[in-house]
């Protein structure tokens, strides 16, 4: 799933290549990603990209002329370059965007959710589309100070579900939010409003920390055209039955319908394994 590090990678490196080139032809070859028609999709053609950018998880592509394309790759979409342009019957591909020397900007999504997006929006009215005018200060490079994000984190949700509320704090999901928790000894079921002012300060830093490593690590390995998969980072995030980094304990997790939370006994909860959802569903 691309989160935060992930996308601000990939958006530095397309920006680098992208920057200035005229965008020939634009197509969505899936009619459910496409989002908005006012602009068309077709506006986009004879367009300079002026830059890329990333919001939280999401990509916005400046274009001359006063329009930006707003890309939620959700948890399957990866926006790659290509040096040739792909057939329309790819079924993977969700957005075209064809540059000159036959190169291609493509959104593509693996899966059967068909879950990714893209809206074409004028560009002054960017800050007012929902998606975005919901979203809440950035998790890295400069999270908000302890007593804002104490704020923010005040209820009783507990912490693994309010971390990856990109209403609460922009860019974690589900394999970043096992890392922090991790760094911080936090339990991912401890709620909001339970949290220390020392603990509220140790959870910022382990954000920097932990998202700062992972932006490193990739933009040190990473390089155009960037492969389908790329290796994860992560120290404990779907690493379960492996021994913890810092104590050697067994990492355990809880499995969900559609993804597994990794945790530390020993450093985050106190010795207690917790539930395996699985098992719960199968006693019912």
């Amino acid at each position: 799933m691309p989160e935060l590090p992930e996308v601000e990678v990939t958006v530095r490196l397309l920006d680098e290549a992208l920057r200035g080139e005229v965008i020939e032809s634009a197509l969505s070859p899936s009619v459910n990603a496409l989002k908005t028609y006012d602009p068309p999709l077709h506006a986009l053609e004879g367009a300079t990209i002026e830059g890329l950018r990333r919001r939280g998880k999401l990509v916005l592509v400046d274009v001359s002329g006063g329009l930006t394309l707003l890309v939620h790759l959700m948890s399957a979409g990866r926006l790659q370059l290509y040096p040739k342009r792909a057939t329309l019957r790819d079924r993977t591909s969700r957005l075209l965007l064809r540059l000159g020397g036959d190169r291609e900007l493509r959104l593509r999504e693996f899966g059967t959710r068909q879950a990714a997006w893209v809206k074409l929006l004028r560009s002054e009215a960017v800050e007012e589309e929902e998606t975005l005018a919901t979203l809440a200060p950035e998790a890295w490079p400069d999270p908000p100070a302890a007593e804002e994000l104490a704020a923010r984190l005040g209820s009783a949700r507990p912490l693994h579900a309010m971390l990856r509320d990109q209403r609460v704090i922009a860019g974690i999901g589900r394999t970043w939010v096992d890392d922090i928790l991790w760094a911080a000894e936090l339990s991912p079921f401890k709620r909001g409003d339970d949290l220390s002012a020392e603990e509220v300060a140790t959870l910022r830093a382990a954000m920097v920390a932990e998202l700062g490593r992972a932006v490193e690590a990739y933009a040190a390995t990473w390089r155009l055209p960037l492969p389908d998969k790329q290796a994860k980072v992560a120290r404990i995030h779907a690493h379960q039955g492996e021994p913890c980094p810092r104590c050697e304990t067994m990492l355990e997790a809880v499995f969900y319908e559609d993804y597994v939370m990794t945790y530390c006994p020993h450093d985050q909860t106190e010795g207690r394994i917790l539930k395996d959802r699985r098992l719960s569903r199968l006693l019912k």
